[in-house]
């Protein structure tokens, strides 16, 4: 006997995977798809209860599935001050901005702002303490790049935090100074100075930033994302917030939790002991994986590479932890039965990475552990067929090439800027790569990320290596089935066939057919389904 759906979807473009193409009509039943086909085949599984929703020609696709980004800090950010080159152009339009917030903050009370890229402002250099202190004097105030790995602080958050013009650079961390003073830049494990003893979240507060975050990515048609480095806001207490959020039904989308296992702030020992390893959990909220920072933002100048930044011939970047401990630590979680997703952008963080994943899997065989390296921007050598070798999943964010591409020119010059996140590269070679946002580094918007995976263009135009551009369906692919292929659940989610859940999204244009500029500009999300519930609508 055949089931009744529960819901039935008709009279759009349904698009199912790469490798089943168009549908007309989709059914639905106890959250999973049921049947895909013609309108006929598809209303004759209709009973008195189905419900129908006519898409109006619509095109629709499983729902999204963004590989990297940080939905707690998303959540955050949508309260920040607004630092980003869409507001704030210029550094004197950020400094309004503070002040405005300052005019409305009690003295003494944290302002925080997010977003900016020094390579988009005129003068292409770095806002100052100097400058927030004209902004903010009574205020501390921490303004974050749009990498997240530099901060500037100004100098009531430096005194706050015990920073002084003779405090030693930590490891692994960049304290700015500008002829031996400090100038408030602070990168990578330096922001922990002032991050430290800025006030931490309470459980609603976390609670209240995954609902927000989740429930902006249901609006562009994104159902299920990689948390990426749980435990860098608040500790463990993240994890109480997921639990809780899902238990209250506040877990707006899919949650991939990758845990923080840097050695300040680890919090694997305590997920360890709990029993929280990779696998552990469901299909709204699983733990994923291990993530340790390797190096820092190629934008940002701080990517550890084998050969100087441009301009800077003694900037390599900046490694943030030595090999032998990263060789060790790898080892150790992999034995424990965790997948391991690290942060490593510039070629020789690829390779301190690539080579301690070889060695652990030498020593302890798994065929299908699926250990990825997050971001993964500047691979050289046989860098790329060693991770294919070995199974390892490269996780990159194509919106980079949209956002920074233009600034990696402008840091490595062409030859090595050009060719960075080689996407079609590791499609040829059948590696399945994923891609997402890395929001809040960048907005969690689908189409730029679209849009630089079908034209490999920058926000002005540049052409990022145009060997690397994908077709529509295998772009489409790399949004969906790739994104769940990353979490090793392909088999459950990523493309509308019969029993994988029915994660949905609509959008007003056709993301196959359109014209690029037109996907980029003019298309919105108007519905997404989460295991065939309406979550979004804006029909």
């Amino acid at each position: 006997m055949t089931a009744v759906a529960d819901l039935i979807l008709h009279n759009g473009r349904i698009w199912r995977g790469k490798a089943e193409g168009y549908c007309e009509a989709v059914a639905i039943w106890q959250g999973r798809v049921l049947a895909t086909g013609s309108a006929a085949e598809i209303m004759a599984l209709k009973g008195g209860a189905t419900e129908v929703i006519d898409l109006e020609g619509r095109f629709a696709s499983p729902g999204l599935i963004d590989n990297h980004l940080h939905l707690i800090g998303t959540g955050f950010v949508m309260g920040m001050v607004n630092a980003t080159p869409a507001f704030a152009p210029t550094v004197e339009d950020l400094i309004e901005a503070i002040a405005a917030r300052a005019r409305t903050t009690p003295k003494g009370d944290w302002i925080r702002a997010r977003g900016y890229d020094q390579t988009k402002y005129p003068t292409g250099a770095h806002p100052t303490r100097d400058d927030l202190d004209l902004a903010a004097p009574d205020h501390p105030v921490l303004v974050t790049r749009a990498c997240g790995h530099i901060t500037i602080a100004n100098s009531k958050a430096l005194e706050l935090g015990g920073v002084t013009d003779e405090t030693p650079d930590p490891e692994g961390g960049v304290i700015g100074r500008s002829n031996g003073r400090l100038n408030g830049l602070l990168a990578e494990n330096a922001m922990d100075l002032v991050y430290s003893i800025a006030p931490t979240p309470s459980n609603e507060q976390l609670i209240g930033a995954i609902e927000a975050g989740g429930t902006y990515l249901l609006s562009h048609g994104i159902t299920s994302c990689m948390d990426a480095a749980v435990g860098h806001i608040a500790g463990l207490e993240e994890m109480r917030a997921y639990e809780f959020a899902k238990l209250a039904g506040r877990l707006p989308v899919r949650v991939w939790l990758t845990l923080l296992g840097d050695p300040s702030k680890s919090i694997v020992e305590d997920c360890y002991r709990m029993g929280l390893v990779t696998g552990a959990g469901d299909d709204l909220l699983r733990v994923g994986a291990v993530k340790l920072f390797l190096d820092g933002s190629a934008g940002g100048r701080t990517a550890w590479m084998s050969e100087a930044y441009q301009g800077q011939p003694d900037n390599f970047g900046v490694q943030m932890l030595p090999d032998d401990y990263v060789y060790e630590r790898v080892q150790e979680l992999h034995d424990k039965g965790y997948a391991l997703a690290c942060h490593a952008i510039g070629d020789k963080a690829i390779e301190q990475l690539i080579t301690a994943y070889e060695r652990a899997l030498e020593k302890t065989p798994d065929a299908d552990r699926r250990h990825r390296i997050e971001h993964c921007g500047f691979p050289k050598g046989d860098q790329n067929d060693r991770m294919k070798a070995a199974g390892i999943l490269p996780a990159p964010q194509q919106a980079f090439i949209y956002d920074f591409g233009d600034a990696y020119v402008s840091v490595l010059g062409e030859e090595r800027g050009l060719p960075s996140f080689p996407i079609g590269t590791w499609e040829r070679m059948g590696m399945k790569p994923s891609t997402g946002s890395d929001s809040p580094v960048c907005l969690p918007n689908p189409f730029p990320n679209l849009y630089a995976l079908i034209t490999r263009k920058t926000w002005k135009g540049t052409v990022m290596d145009a060997s690397e551009i994908l077709d529509r369906d295998t772009a489409m692919q790399v949004l969906t089935e790739y994104g769940a292929y990353s979490q090793k659940a392909e088999g459950v989610k990523g493309r509308l066939v019969p029993g994988q859940l029915a994660d949905i999204a609509v959008f007003s244009g056709n993301l196959l057919e359109d014209t690029p500029e037109v996907i980029l500009n003019d298309t919105k999300c108007v519905l997404t389904l989460l295991e065939g519930r309406v979550v979004y609508d804006a029909r």
